[in-house]
């Protein structure tokens, strides 16, 4: 359930909970001292743990899907300002549930940053980031705080900052997580990073450091919760690291999904000679790729809007046009809907249509809503979309079109347009008809919908089925979504000619047959 008038509460508990001001720079040498952060210069921790996919979760009630990680080391140098994390991940006891880039057996990810810059390695081969962490921070960035929030990298920072602040709060609620017993008192540092990222973190009464928090820009959260809780410290050679480490991504106020990663830890090193992280040339003169747009014409009035990882589909009715999906933010929107304005002028978007809730695929809902179009999503996903996608605010850090103007069904507070799904609908002028249809028996996505022009006997549908190009042959772990639409074509006695997908190219009906086949 979605939560966030719960919000509100926060401040008041803070104020009336008898907090005062104390000296931020005495409570962090004292907890510097504590830790062993003084003369810490370099760790290496390793450990085993569990992985969640960011923004893929099967539903709108449940956790982002996990992945057992079976090896784990992380390596940081706080005074090169450098990382280097290897995660080994497989799906292991965790069911297949959800989406997330698809693999099969085991995988493993190196991700590095070196200040500004970040990359991955596959094998020796540096490998840049095409694209910003979930479509809204910059991938240095996100890496960047991801080392602030460790336990003695925000020692270290906040320590070095001008504006650090300090606030020390009675606790006399119960534990949360293992955290501070009530009738103890922490002590919270809030300063700002990277010029503009506020970070806060929890000291308690024994100088260690249990919760570091920050918030990102995410097309679909705004203003997103990143934040590490500390627990269960052991001394390593005179430095206290703590041995579970939990990361949430996502307020658990606004919705169950926030559960990221965790990490046992089994070994920790200090002060080792951390390999130098030097950027490759390769990724030092990349220049990320600037949204591209191209259109195919599918059929007379039907266009394939593609030009990237992520596709939409413009829909022409006698006195409005349809857009079928707003992938990843608003710059692909704002991209698409010129493209729209270019093929189709003089026609309003009257209605744009998203296939399920997963980030990648609603992360460009917001300026078509600035621009008043109707979304029409699956049932389950209106609640969170009109309390969570839609919300007015929390837009501080990536202000957008739909924050920036303030339509007024935002400011009368009346919800957003939205047509919710749960059965056949059709949008029709009288002479073109698009029906949309709720799929069932998917793990992937339980809020998710396929576009049906009966006319034209297309289907539009996204993740299940990739149109790739001719020959090419579908590994094992794609069949099952494949094979799910198929049952679903069948149930809903669909006459189907060509399939158009979100992701990958087109292809006619018999291709998709024989892909399923194996033939």
């Amino acid at each position: 359930m979605i939560r966030r008038q719960c919000l509100v509460l926060f401040p008041i508990l803070f104020m009336t909970s008898g907090a005062f001001a104390q000296d931020a720079q005495s409570v962090l040498q004292t907890a510097a001292q504590t830790m062993g952060a003084t003369d810490l210069r370099t760790i290496e921790f390793s450990g085993t743990g569990w992985y969640g996919q960011v923004g893929q979760s099967a539903n709108l009630s449940e956790d982002w899907p996990r992945f057992e990680i079976t090896e784990y080391t992380r390596v940081i140098d706080y005074d090169a300002g450098t990382s280097r994390e290897d995660l080994m991940r497989r799906r292991g006891a965790y069911p297949a549930r959800g989406g997330g880039p698809p693999f099969s057996g085991d995988q493993l990810i190196t991700e590095l940053v070196n200040d500004e810059y970040a990359w991955n390695l596959q094998g020796e081969r540096a490998v840049p980031q095409t694209r910003n962490y979930l479509d809204g921070v910059s991938a240095a960035d996100f890496r960047r705080l991801d080392v602030l929030l460790t336990p003695h990298g925000f020692i270290k920072a906040a320590l070095e900052s001008h504006d650090a602040q300090a606030l020390t709060i009675p606790i006399a609620g119960p534990s949360n997580g293992g955290l501070s017993q009530g009738g103890r008192t922490v002590t919270v540092i809030s300063f700002t990073a990277l010029e503009k990222y506020k970070i806060n973190g929890t000291i308690n009464d024994q100088g260690l450091v249990e919760v570091v928090s920050t918030w990102v820009p995410n097309p679909v959260y705004g203003d997103m919760l990143f934040e590490m809780r500390y627990t269960q410290y052991e001394d390593f050679n005179s430095v206290m690291f703590p041995t579970v480490l939990h990361e949430h991504q996502g307020d658990p106020v606004l919705n169950p999904a926030h559960n990221s990663m965790e990490i046992r830890v089994t070994s920790v090193r200090t002060n080792i000679d951390a390999p130098a992280i030097s950027v490759p040339d390769a990724i030092r003169s990349f220049n990320p790729p600037a949204v591209r747009v191209e259109s195919q014409e599918l059929a007379e009035g039907i266009w394939r809007v593609a030009g990237g990882s992520h596709h939409s589909v413009l829909v022409e009715f006698n006195d409005f046009v349809v857009v079928v999906e707003a992938p990843l933010n608003e710059a692909r929107s704002l991209a698409v809907i010129e493209e729209v304005e270019r093929l189709v002028p003089n026609k309003p978007i009257r209605y744009i249509v998203n296939t399920h809730h997963h980030f990648d695929h609603s992360g460009g809902l917001r300026p078509y809503l600035a621009q008043g179009a109707t979304v029409v999503a699956h049932q389950s996903s209106q609640e969170f979309f009109e309390n969570v996608i839609f919300h007015p605010g929390l837009r501080t850090l990536q202000p957008d079109r739909l924050s920036t103007f303030y339509p007024m069904f935002t400011a009368s507070r009346r919800p957003a347009p939205i047509e919710g799904v749960n059965q056949k609908y059709v949008l029709s002028d009288g002479n073109r008809t698009l029906d949309l249809y709720p799929l069932e028996g998917l793990a992937h996505a339980q809020t998710m919908l396929i576009i049906y022009l009966p006319r034209e006997k297309v289907v539009i549908n996204a993740d299940m089925y990739n149109p790739a190009a001719p020959g090419t042959e579908f590994p094992d772990f794609r069949l099952p979504n494949m094979r799910t639409l198929a049952q679903n074509i069948e149930r809903l006695k669909l006459d189907v000619e060509r399939h158009v997908g979100i992701h990958g190219q087109t292809s006619s009906h018999e291709e998709f047959l024989r892909a399923i086949s194996g033939t």
